[in-house]
């Protein structure tokens, strides 16, 4: 799912002891409430203009109090599994007589609030389901509009926190030392430590964070050196810098065994020992990526672009964090032929954390965006052609999540509402998928890629640094084809974005890459018992790797093929032999819907031994769905639960019917 001006260079505090040490169900109510935060903050009903402004999956209000700074100090404690320390932050009065800031928090302790040095009142506010706690700070002072005050917060996280996944040395590759990372993408900071976790704030942060001496610390901003920490001898203290603005849910922090290898001018591969050659192989193209997308998008403004390899249960394919891409260890294929999530998070540099959406509501805008400029940058590299078959790739992906989400559903829409909605159980394919088709579908309509990445680029300049919603795109887009408006009201804008199911109009794909899947696809599906003899393992021979994921997936769009169809396919293709995640997955998904029960153990075996989402739930949905294998299902799922990602384990959850 994606600061620093600070010159004082001071540790992070011994473990704050004393103070008030208010949980979640915490002191009482904040004295201002019924003065100052309501006048900011009340959620009366979104029925008018506010319900565009307003970021239904947070508590802040930045219309009243804008963080524009973070100075973060704090100590990683393996054996608490927590964060400890010091968030302070340079908060500005976006109105006249301002006495309080309502910041978000989930499952986090406060310990103490200064502001500009002074103690501060503080209280939790009511629980929330999944949006955690709103705490609010009192000023001791009115702030006049436009003046600022440090506000610093001593917090420590929950072992808990959903932000973090915490490893026994057991649990990695080097079996020596623990490991920590973080995600906070899409409403996660805050249950690192209090802050306006909404995408509509961006602000610099500088970063102290003490780590055992052995260990290496990395975060999402650029690297400023390291120091033995004068506290503790056996600790270490890593310093970052992230001086371009950014939102909270792109702070980013691993602490690990980690080694590097250069694999660019820019560009550091980061990995567990065991992983980082086979990773910088991998991985050798981002220079080049990076190359062309600043040929699309303009200049990459963030100095350093690392990547880093995480554990196996890292619940997605990449993160945008700026600096240091963080990716699953399931794209390492061998053969770099799974790098399009490489060319993704590369592109996000500019769409999504340049131009970001307002709130979770417009995500289309920062992956839509994101999937057509990764495909721009394939085209560049091996041909239009191979773009339109990944565009093509990704029409089926987006008829199969529908499919399964059902056409009525609402979050099958482009623009949802997330009022009271998770957007961890809003998330799918959709906003990347259905946001691509409609780029593409403009590009078609409006002349070609070549004036349409005119139009991107421009975009991309207008609202660089800026958080925008849906209407700021189609405004803008309007003003820039100015001379093209009777075209652009042709299309059918309301069911585009506000429709669900699939899109009103399917845009034109060239099938030269896609024709042989379809043909083969097309074989198995109509074969009888006795053609299965005519199969072989030359059907195969010209096809790559990727045109045999798409073979799949056209097979997993139509009914189960019979068990007889399956078991002939493994006699002839040898799937079960093949490593590469997103052939396994999709053949392991054909197995268990044909009910071939020698299949179970493999999928048990693909849904636990990595957590990257897109690949265990739907195993384990379809796991559940099969009658044979439901007990096991749930079982394996119990017996791993306390393993997984918090946030997979969440949905899994879910999914089997088992959510807690």
């Amino acid at each position: 799912m994606h600061h620093g001006f600070c010159s004082s260079r001071a540790v992070p505090p011994p473990s704050p002891r004393g103070g008030r040490h208010y949980t979640s169900q915490g002191p009482p109510p904040c004295p201002w409430r019924a003065l100052c935060c309501l006048r900011c903050h009340g959620r009366v009903g979104r029925a008018d203009g506010a319900r565009a402004m307003a970021d239904p999956s947070s508590f802040a209000s930045p219309a009243c109090c804008l963080t524009r700074h973070l100075h973060l100090r704090c100590r990683v404690d393996f054996s608490a599994r927590a964060l400890r320390g010091t968030a302070a932050f340079t908060a500005r009065a976006e109105r006249e007589a301002l006495r309080c800031l309502v910041l978000d928090t989930k499952d986090v302790q406060v310990f103490k609030v200064t502001v500009n040095g002074q103690d501060a009142q503080f209280a939790f506010g009511e629980k929330h389901s999944f949006k955690g706690t709103p705490l609010e700070i009192t000023f001791p002072n009115e702030l006049r509009r436009g003046q600022e005050a440090i506000v610093e917060i001593s917090f420590e996280s929950s072992p808990q926190s959903s932000a973090l996944q915490w490893f026994t040395p057991e649990q990695t590759s080097g079996k020596k030392h623990p490991f920590l990372f973080s995600q906070c993408q899409a409403i996660h900071c805050r249950a690192i430590f209090p802050c306006q976790d909404t995408p509509a704030v961006k602000l610099t942060y500088y970063a102290e964070i003490s780590v055992p001496k052995e260990l290496v610390a990395l975060m999402s901003a650029n690297r400023d050196g390291e120091a033995p920490d004068p506290d503790d001898s056996s600790q270490k203290i890593y310093r970052f810098s992230q001086n371009v603005p950014v939102p909270c849910y792109l702070f980013a922090l691993v602490v690990g065994a980690l080694e590097s290898r250069k694999i660019g001018p820019r560009t550091l591969v980061w990995a567990e020992k065991e992983l980082v050659d086979k990773s910088a192989y991998e991985f050798s193209e981002a220079e080049a990526m990076l190359k062309t997308a600043e040929d699309l998008a303009g200049p990459y403004v963030w100095g350093q672009y690392d990547l880093l390899v995480l554990p196996p249960s890292f619940p997605y394919g990449g993160m945008e964090n700026p600096c240091l891409t963080f990716v699953t260890p399931t794209l390492l294929a061998g053969d770099q032929s799974l790098s399009n999530v490489i060319a993704h998070e590369i592109s996000h540099s500019w769409t999504g954390n340049l131009v970001t959406n307002k709130t979770w509501e417009h995500f289309w805008l920062n992956e839509g965006h994101t999937v057509y400029l990764e495909r721009r940058i394939g085209g560049c590299l091996f041909g239009e052609q191979f773009r339109h078959f990944q565009a093509l790739g990704g029409w089926r992906e987006l008829q199969n999540t529908i499919n399964t989400l059902g056409d009525k559903n609402p979050v099958t829409s482009l623009v949802i509402n997330l009022d009271e909605v998770d957007p961890d159980v809003a998330y799918s394919s959709v906003p990347y998928e259905k946001g691509f088709a409609l780029l593409f579908y403009l590009e078609q309509l409006l002349g070609g890629p070549d004036v349409f990445i005119g139009f991107l680029k421009a975009y991309v300049q207008q609202f660089a640094y800026k958080s925008i919603v849906t209407e700021d795109w189609k405004k803008f887009l309007y003003s820039y084809f100015k001379d093209k408006v009777d075209v652009l009201d042709k299309v059918d804008w309301s069911s585009w974005f506000h429709a669900p199911g699939m899109p009103p109009v399917k845009p034109t794909y060239d099938m030269t890459l896609s024709n042989a899947c379809v043909a083969l696809s097309q074989r198995w599906i109509k074969a009888k018992e006795s053609d299965l003899g005519s199969f072989s393992s030359a059907d195969l021979k010209e096809m790559s790797s990727h045109q045999i994921i798409e073979f799949l997936a056209l097979l997993l769009l139509e009914e189960p093929l019979p068990l007889s169809h399956v078991q002939r396919m493994q006699e002839v293709y040898d799937f079960n032999a093949v490593n590469n995640s997103e052939i396994r997955f999709r053949w392991l998904r054909l197995c268990i819907r044909s009910k071939w029960e020698e299949a179970i153990p493999l999928a048990l075996k693909m849904a636990t031994d990595q957590g990257r989402m897109k690949f265990t739930r739907p195993l384990f949905r379809d796991l559940y769905s099969f009658d044979k294998s439901r007990d096991l299902a749930v079982k394996t799922f119990l017996e791993h639960r306390a393993s997984m990602h918090p946030v997979t384990s969440m949905l899994v959850g879910k999914d089997l019917k088992q959510d807690q």
